[in-house]
């Protein structure tokens, strides 16, 4: 199974490693990654695959919008069936 990360904010010095390191501190993989920065702004995407993580998924949530809100960014979390589910046509 796979979940969507998405980040946007101000651009900082150590997001990508604070984000990734969240994923890596509770089992996730970063499968997949892209980042932009547009002029001031920093905007990434993530597909990190969740079968091996240690905490229930909605901790895993949970734990990445308070890393979010901590450093001035809204960080999301959305399970690859529901990001799917919501994007078809």
């Amino acid at each position: 199974m796979k979940a969507v990360v998405t980040v946007v904010g101000h651009d900082a010095k150590g997001i990508i490693a604070k984000v990734s390191s969240k994923c890596a501190e509770f089992g996730g993989n970063i499968v997949e990654i892209s980042q932009s920065v547009l002029k001031e702004y920093f905007a990434m995407i993530m597909v990190i695959e969740v079968n091996d993580i240690t905490v229930p998924f909605a901790t895993l949530v949970e734990e990445l919008r308070v890393l979010g809100e901590a450093n001035g960014l809204d960080i999301r979390t959305m399970h690859e069936d529901v990001f799917n589910s919501m994007h078809r046509i």
